[in-house]
């Protein structure tokens, strides 16, 4: 387990929609409205606040905003999809000590979700739960868990083949298992995604991420 992955830190950048172009289209127009905009702030805050400080303030703030959507809609799994993912984003704010119990409310709320409906937002819990148990660590510090990691990415890939996140997910899980072909495959085909124009902010910052992810690839087949 790396450092990275020891500290939490990488929960940030590990969580969001399997798929931009369904995400905000059910029979709920005002809770489509709402989760927009959960959605764009997530997205401002994780790739254009800069100062740790103000980046935690906002998300801390943007974390009571997704509690109140949830409870605005009860019984939909939509809302507490993003109040998981924004969940996520305070561990990666707190410090090492506290950050670890962000990542096990953030489980909790996405496994809530998964019984309302495991299939809500085309493939974002099963992404979000596998994200969390390869990044969280393992027993005895935590509840990481590389094969139920595996089991939910690839559940979140067959429901969302061609999304961007989806295959970023992927992607770096099997980088982090030393899968370095197979995750140079999965990360270009994500690539090949179609631009999200209502979404920019989340496609510029998730394709960087991706692109940051296959020059460690390269690295890693070149050097082998």
């Amino acid at each position: 387990m790396t450092s990275r992955s020891l500290l939490c830190a990488a929960f940030a950048s590990s969580l969001g929609l399997a798929t931009a172009g369904t995400a905000f289209a059910s029979d709920n127009p005002a809770m489509d409205g709402d989760l927009a905009r959960l959605e764009h702030e997530w997205a401002r805050i994780v790739y254009q606040v800069a100062d740790s400080g103000d980046k935690s303030d906002q998300i801390e703030a943007l974390a009571r905003e997704a509690a109140a959507v949830v409870q605005k809609y009860p019984g939909r799994a939509e809302p507490l999809i993003w109040d998981g993912i924004i969940t996520s984003e305070e561990a990666a704010q707190a410090s090492m000590f506290s950050a670890l119990g962000y990542a096990e409310d953030a489980r909790d709320i996405f496994l809530t979700a998964e019984r309302i409906d495991p299939k809500a937002l085309k493939g974002a819990i099963p992404m979000s739960l596998g994200t969390l148990y390869y990044r969280v660590p393992g027993s005895p510090v935590g509840f990481g868990d590389d094969d139920k990691a595996r089991a939910y990415l690839e559940t979140a890939m067959s429901m969302d083949p061609d999304g961007l996140d989806a295959n970023y997910f992927y992607g770096d899980f099997l980088m982090e298992q030393g899968e370095y072909a197979k995750a140079r495959q999965v990360l270009n085909h994500g690539l090949a995604a179609p631009v999200t124009p209502e979404r920019p902010v989340w496609d510029a910052g998730r394709r960087s991420e991706i692109r940051t992810l296959l020059a460690k690839a390269d690295e890693e087949l070149a050097g082998n």
